[in-house]
């Protein structure tokens, strides 16, 4: 063996040249506040890994393997755009296998790739647009609390859990949900396009479905997991990395998790309750799709 030879031994098979590569990232998690109690998905959590991926020497198409019940709109939309800009800059096609659960926002994320691949049991859709809080005004009166709040703005107060619920600030709230809503809309239409099979009332009403009627409807392009469909498509000896945060012993001290953004050390004790808060906010999430 030549001392040339031995030396490319030692070069991971896909910056040999020659080798398809299809580099995979996984987005986990509920999307939006990133707390460390909360490893949800932001543009700030998976920028690096979107653009390490798009960036993979010899790259032959990019994976995304999404589970996710949704959350934050914008974030949800600005992951999408930058999926798609890299796509458009590197000319590479975007695969995504959605797992348990691509709804919501996560469906929203999953419209990103060119096809989209699911199991029979997975749940795909809910595309709408969902708020909710509760009223405490009753309980603080029984404690012998007063409320005393005090504004600049006519509406600053909107939607104050421990005042009475105001109608107007309702009908606001409902007028701020369907542009949001119209905007969730004209994204699916705009990549799903023909392939959407339904009226407007049925694919865009906050239903979700399994996988073989989400296929029926146009919401995906066939039943098939990340290994067999890259395989079939790049053949048997195709590399699949995974494009991952480092995880080394500073990163672990830091925080951060794979896709998850960085959990500032810093928030200490003090951000607890409200990581606590957010950490059942998403298992309800989850629970809705029955995970």
């Amino acid at each position: 063996m030549s001392v040339m030879s031995g030396l490319k031994r030692l070069v991971p098979r896909r910056w040999r040249g020659g080798a398809a590569v299809v580099p995979v990232v996984r987005l986990s998690g509920a999307i939006g506040a990133v707390t460390p109690l909360r490893p949800g998905l932001s543009l700030a959590g998976v920028a690096k890994l979107l653009e390490r991926a798009f960036a993979m020497p010899n790259a032959k198409a990019v994976a995304l393997v999404i589970n996710s019940p949704g959350g934050a709109p914008v974030q949800s939309r600005l992951i999408y755009l930058r999926i798609r800009q890299l796509a458009e800059e590197k000319k590479l096609p975007v695969l995504v296998f959605a797992e348990d659960v691509a709804a919501s926002g996560g469906y929203m994320i999953a419209c990103a790739g060119d096809e989209i691949f699911c199991d029979p049991s997975s749940i795909l859709g809910s595309i709408g647009v969902v708020g909710g809080s509760f009223g405490f005004q009753e309980a603080i009166k029984k404690i012998g609390v007063e409320r005393r709040l005090y504004t600049a703005g006519a509406h600053k107060a909107t939607l104050d859990p421990f005042l009475p619920e105001n109608p107007d600030d309702v009908a606001r709230l409902k007028a701020i949900q369907r542009d949001i809503h119209r905007t969730f809309i004209e994204l699916v239409k705009r990549s799903r396009g023909a392939r959407l099979r339904g009226s407007d009332e049925h694919l865009f009403s906050g239903e979700y479905w399994a996988g073989e009627t989400a296929i029926a409807l146009g919401l995906a392009d066939g039943i098939g997991d990340l290994r067999s469909v890259v395989r079939a498509r790049f053949g048997d000896k195709v590399e699949m990395p995974v494009i991952e945060q480092p995880r080394g012993l500073l990163s672990g001290l830091l925080g951060r998790k794979s896709g998850a953004g960085a959990a500032v050390l810093g928030e200490g004790i003090g951000a607890l309750p409200e990581s606590l808060i957010g950490a059942v906010e998403e298992r309800a999430m989850w629970a809705k799709f029955g995970l």
